[in-house]
């Protein structure tokens, strides 16, 4: 047991094995890899065989999935689809109702003070990355309901991050509105910081860095570069107050379209990246979950969290999708792709427990209340994006 914890390679090894079992799991299924790799992540765990924990290894590798993932999906993506009201409107109804859901149901159960705030807050975000790899496991990314559901998980995400300053605020009674008109600041100014920086000096030297001896040389050159360029967006969004993820995204987003003799190969080898990295992201879910923390009373909570989790997100996003003129099946598809938790919460639910604002059961309940989301996600996106693209067709 431990000699496997203390190894890395071996630590690898299984993430890696495991992933793949996770795609024959996912064939057999016919479903998304994603819910077999969660659920093997779940039985080599804490939870089952407890073959190997969520070390700082397994979370540092995760972390990178992520970020691979997200700017592979940014690259798919123009900004223009993303920075629509459309897409404001879906986030922040996605937003405001999982919040005051959450907090009622937390008061509901007896939770007071800043731990029913903070349950509301773990419901607010959405994971990009679980519903991004669903979109991308279908070929739909260039879809226009692609676009709505990841345009509005990002903007989500923003929102989401700015209510988590709100709530630590408060958690430590230190609540102010510089503070919070700051980093709204920071994070605007990221953004448009970094699409101008990206296209008009990234781009234009990557033009110009194309036709030199050392890329005619070794083309790798320009991958490697834009991997760094990447890692550093991620990098600047988490100091700006943001996800790491939506600094990797922007940066993927920058790149959509640039047109290179190489281009590729930076394509190509960033995909390579994200199968690995990103099938071990998926795995860690899994691994994070320890159900030997359940109790009757905690079982109850964690349905009903659940179940109001993703009705809160379906039905807040779906509607305003709706009045925004999408059709039904598309609306749906939007307040489904919404619903996901993941690694969004789970970082919330840590900084809860942390801050002591939670206890280690409340911890629990939000780390599976994510997993649950997460997984059935690609059971319902998966029909109704094929069903709804194929009506666009």
């Amino acid at each position: 047991m431990h000699g496997i914890e203390a190894s890395i390679e071996l630590q690898m090894s299984l993430l890696l094995f495991v992933s793949l079992l996770g795609y024959l799991i996912a064939v057999w299924l016919n479903q998304s890899a994603v819910i077999g790799s969660i659920l093997l992540g779940i039985i080599i765990g804490p939870s089952l065989l407890n073959w190997i924990s969520y070390t700082s290894f397994v979370s540092n590798i995760a972390h990178l999935g992520a970020i691979i993932l997200l700017f592979v999906v940014g690259l798919e993506f123009r900004m223009s689809a993303i920075a629509q009201w459309r897409n404001f409107w879906i986030a922040l109804a996605g937003v405001i109702i999982p919040w005051f859901s959450g907090w009622s149901l937390a008061l509901a159960f007896g939770f007071q003070g800043n731990a029913a705030i903070f349950i509301g807050t773990a419901l607010t975000a959405t994971s990009i990355a679980i519903t991004a790899n669903v979109l991308h496991e279908q070929g739909l990314l260039k879809s226009e309901i692609a676009s709505v559901i990841i345009g509005a998980a990002v903007i989500d995400d923003i929102l989401s991050l700015l209510i988590l300053s709100l709530t630590e605020q408060l958690g430590h009674g230190t609540l102010s509105a510089s503070t919070t008109a700051l980093l709204a600041f920071k994070a605007v100014g990221f953004i448009i910081v970094g699409v101008f920086v990206g296209k008009k000096i990234f781009i234009e030297s990557l033009i110009k860095l194309e036709k030199t001896r050392l890329v005619e040389k070794y083309p790798e050159f320009i991958f490697v570069l834009i991997m760094m360029v990447a890692f550093l967006y991620a990098m600047i969004a988490s100091l700006a107050g943001l996800s790491a993820i939506v600094g990797a995204f922007l940066a993927g987003v920058i790149l959509e379209g640039v047109k290179l003799k190489n281009t590729h190969i930076f394509h190509d080898g960033a995909n390579y990246l994200r199968i690995i990295f990103a099938a071990i992201f998926f795995v860690s879910l899994g691994i994070l979950a320890d159900l030997k923390q359940l109790d009757v009373n905690t079982v109850i909570f964690i349905i009903v969290l659940s179940i109001i989790a993703f009705l809160s997100k379906f039905v807040g996003c779906g509607l305003v999708a709706k009045l925004q003129k999408m059709d039904w099946r598309s609306s749906f598809a939007v307040g489904v792709g919404m619903s996901p938790r993941g690694e969004v919460a789970m970082i919330v639910a840590l900084i809860g427990l942390k801050q002591e604002i939670i206890g280690q059961k409340t911890y629990v309940s939000l780390v599976l209340m994510s997993i649950l989301t997460t997984l059935i996600v690609p059971l319902l996106l998966k029909k109704l994006l094929k069903n709804s693209v194929q009506s666009d067709r």
